[in-house]
């Protein structure tokens, strides 16, 4: 919500790196809220978030949807970095607001009808037949379809614009280096990249990676819910910690680390009592 109002309340919204991040905050800020609600179910009846029921469609659907359109903003976001630092300066201003606000409407349209196959009839309610055991009454072939490709979705493409990325940054440092240029700026940037890329590996790593073997478990297993508990499902909440950590670590990584945001939010806390410096900085 921070991230959300601070961009807001700032005239960089313009921007198509800042409609990246706020999509982004906006995602988390659904994953949060869809988690919550699972919560309050598991609190006040723990048995239809173990055997299942109707009632978990609904939350399911949106904790899913939530969740894609959180991948498809990572990788967007990468996307958009990779083609400002690789292609020309006219080229990069190309890149319109136009273009940022169309790609997040396909990015929540795709995670709206990914995420919404259980509720137009993609379930297992009233059939024991492959449904899932985590995420009754989700059925296991719907959770590997959607996990598979979007797993390979947020790990190889961030990876390839990342490294890319560092690749440039790097090649034209050496070219300003024996042109005897200075570098420092090229070097700054490499390093920023570099350490920002290793932060969103590592943060998707530890989110998302124990879901999957979890979904991979579920396909494999042959065992009834009643012989998996508790251990399973102590399992299954700590992975929706993690994708937790997850929202609050992309924040910290794409904007509240950044020092330009730091001084909008303290441009707006001084906004009443000094606009004219306020808007300097």
């Amino acid at each position: 919500c921070t991230v959300i109002f601070t961009r807001l309340a700032t005239k960089d919204l313009h921007k198509p790196i800042s409609i990246l991040f706020c999509n982004l905050a906006v995602s988390d800020l659904f994953t949060s809220f869809s988690g919550f609600w699972i919560s309050m179910l598991f609190i006040t009846n723990p048995d239809i978030t173990i055997f299942g029921s109707r009632d978990m469609l609904a939350p399911y659907a949106l904790y899913t949807t939530s969740i894609l359109s959180t991948i498809y903003n990572l990788v967007s976001i990468g996307v958009e970095r990779y083609l400002a630092v690789a292609e020309s300066m006219r080229t990069r201003f190309r890149l319109s607001r136009n273009h940022s606000i169309a790609v997040v409407f396909i990015n929540w349209v795709l995670a709206f009808f990914l995420g919404c196959l259980p509720l137009m009839g993609w379930n297992c309610l009233g059939t024991a037949k492959s449904v899932s055991v985590l995420y009754s009454p989700f059925c296991v072939n719907y959770l590997i379809f959607i996990s598979i490709p979007n797993v390979v979705v947020a790990f190889i493409v961030p990876l390839f614009t990342y490294l890319r990325i560092i690749i440039i940054l790097r090649k034209r440092k050496l070219r300003m280096k024996a042109c005897g240029q200075a570098t420092g700026t090229y070097k700054s940037a490499e390093i920023q990249v570099a350490r920002t890329s290793i932060f969103i590996w590592l943060l998707a790593l530890i989110s998302y990676a124990p879901f999957f073997a979890g979904v991979i478990f579920d396909a494999t297993n042959h065992q009834c819910h009643i012989d998996l508990y508790p251990g399973v499902y102590i399992f299954r909440n700590c992975t929706a910690m993690l994708i937790t950590i997850n929202c609050l670590g992309n924040p910290i990584i794409y904007t509240l680390n950044l020092k330009t945001l730091g001084a909008k939010l303290k441009a707006l806390k001084c906004l009443s009592i000094n606009r004219v410096r306020a808007c300097t900085i």
